[in-house]
């Protein structure tokens, strides 16, 4: 699976919000958690990745992967 695909259909595995996903998780969210320090491994890639792509106003890359859904 492609790792952009990935993001639109992984979901949060715990925490405020579990079940929801990680496109989706507040920008917010996703800063807290960058001044914390991500989790080891996969998820916290994908977090570090869904922070640099908000960051940088690059969600307009998601929208066609999650059209495909």
């Amino acid at each position: 699976m492609h790792y952009l695909e990935e993001l639109v259909q992984s979901k949060m595995p715990y925490g405020k919000y579990k079940g929801r996903v990680l496109c989706d998780l507040p920008e917010y969210y996703l800063v807290w958690y960058h001044s914390k320090g991500f989790p080891k491994g996969k998820l916290g890639e994908q977090l570090a990745t869904m922070y640099e792509i908000k960051l940088n106003g690059l969600e307009y890359l998601l929208k066609p992967l999650r059209s495909k859904l």
